[in-house]
């Protein structure tokens, strides 16, 4: 469930006219396009899962890329980047990890990769908008009175068994559900 909650917030974000033109792209209709995009950011959040937990090259700039995600976003004059300051590293494993999520994509629905990879171009600043709204959120509820948050985990210890640490739980609540 919370998996789909992270699509419907990419859905969300997308926005109608967004969706209308994925819809084009692909041939179908909204309903066709929506579930292509969902499909779509369950893989893309799928490989980030599995290469964050990965202890390598690849898993460290994913730990990386999120531990950027999760800082908070310039203000001011420095925003003019048009969110490309913030979104950076993430941006980049994004943009590594679409290759093979519009190879598995493909084969699922029968959808060209080079298409899929056409949707996935449109939707990692859209993703990237949701992960840093996400980490916002998350920072906020973090920053209060110590106690159960809203929507936290009640009694959730700090993380145990080494590795990712406040990562894995930052991995968590912008991914969605718990650490595996």
């Amino acid at each position: 469930m919370s998996e789909s909650s992270f699509q419907d917030d990419v859905l969300g974000e997308l926005g109608p006219d967004r969706l209308t033109e994925i819809a084009g792209l692909l041939g179908t209709d909204a309903a066709g396009a929506r579930e292509t995009v969902a499909t779509t950011v369950g893989a893309m959040t799928g490989d980030l899962r599995q290469k964050a937990g990965a202890d390598d090259d690849d898993g460290n700039e994913v730990r990386q890329a999120f531990a950027e995600v999760s800082e908070p976003p310039l203000q001011g004059v420095a925003t003019l980047g048009g969110g490309l300051l913030g979104g950076g590293l993430m941006a980049g494993v994004l943009a590594k990890v679409s290759k093979p999520v519009a190879a598995a994509v493909s084969k699922k629905t029968g959808i060209p990769a080079a298409t899929v990879s056409r949707v996935i171009e449109m939707l990692i600043p859209v993703v990237l908008a949701v992960f840093a709204k996400r980490a916002a959120a998350g920072k906020g509820a973090a920053a209060g009175a110590p106690g159960p948050t809203p929507g936290g985990a009640p009694g959730a210890a700090p993380a145990e068994g080494g590795g990712l640490g406040d990562l894995g739980d930052l991995l968590g609540q912008i991914l969605g559900g718990g650490k595996k």
